[in-house]
């Protein structure tokens, strides 16, 4: 059973079509990349994968339900989002923001409580993405590396077999980057068999162990595969419509440079 099976799917909003006959399969306990320039398509198609957007035309089946056939709050349960976008304007703490993972809201629900099953994991998660620190910190005081690791223990708290991160290292400097690179690298042998999928516009950005990449344009997957069969010159070049070199150093990383 697949993570992931979209076929056929197209997207039409206001008249335009975000996304144009797009198959996309990703098996469990793979580490997906989704790569293309802006306007690609990509948020768009992980909008989909995370069973918050129908698809025009095409199926959409996630964790083996296929998306119109199966009750969606049920499904979403099931699938972790990490957007560095998350639109939390309120001053949260930290276990707060990550206890929102359970039900799925913005905001604590009014007159919910955790168990203590549930505020026992949150700690533990807090901990293991590297988000250290007291308790009592607040959303609106952490800086952009903190808010990302904070978001990944948010999105972890129902054990979701699936995870889906939208650009994660946006607003991140060298030195946040390069932890968040770290988390995302940490997480298939911190929960075992999760499957992911990142949607970024730079290879720089991809942890050692991404097993698959895609590439999309104007709406178009063009690639899609293994990610050393995937992440060549010429494919990355024609993907960006400019000359790209491509390569992968010693320790696992990657490089694009013109």
């Amino acid at each position: 059973m697949s993570a992931i099976a979209l076929d056929g799917v197209t997207f039409v909003r206001g008249g335009r079509t975000l996304l144009d006959d797009v198959s996309f399969h990703v098996e469990r306990g793979e580490q997906w990349a989704l790569l293309g320039p802006n306007g690609a398509g990509k948020s768009t198609m992980l909008s989909i994968c995370s069973a918050t957007t129908f698809p025009s035309r095409g199926t959409a089946s996630i964790l083996g339900s296929r998306m119109g056939r199966v009750d969606l709050r049920e499904l979403r349960a099931s699938i972790g989002v990490v957007d560095a976008r998350h639109p939390l304007g309120s001053n949260l703490s930290v276990l707060d923001v990550v206890l929102t993972g359970i039900t799925s809201t913005i905001q604590r629900v009014p007159h919910w409580q955790p168990d203590a099953a549930q505020l026992e994991r949150a700690a533990l998660l807090m901990k293991s993405p590297g988000v250290d620190g007291p308790e009592e910190r607040r959303w609106l005081t952490m800086s952009q590396g903190e808010r990302g690791r904070t978001l990944i223990a948010r999105a972890l708290m129902t054990e979701p077999p699936l995870l889906l991160l939208d650009e994660p290292s946006t607003g991140l400097d060298l030195a946040a980057r390069e932890q968040m690179i770290t988390t995302l690298d940490e997480l298939p042998s911190t929960v075992p068999g999760i499957t992911t999928v990142t949607v970024t516009h730079h290879l720089e950005e991809l942890p050692r162990g991404t097993s698959h990449a895609a590439l999309m344009r104007t709406g178009r997957l063009v690639a899609s595969g293994p990610v050393d069969d995937v992440l060549t010159d010429e494919a990355v070049s024609a993907c960006f419509d400019h000359p790209v070199h491509v390569e992968r150093d010693a320790r696992g990383r990657w490089r694009a440079t013109a």
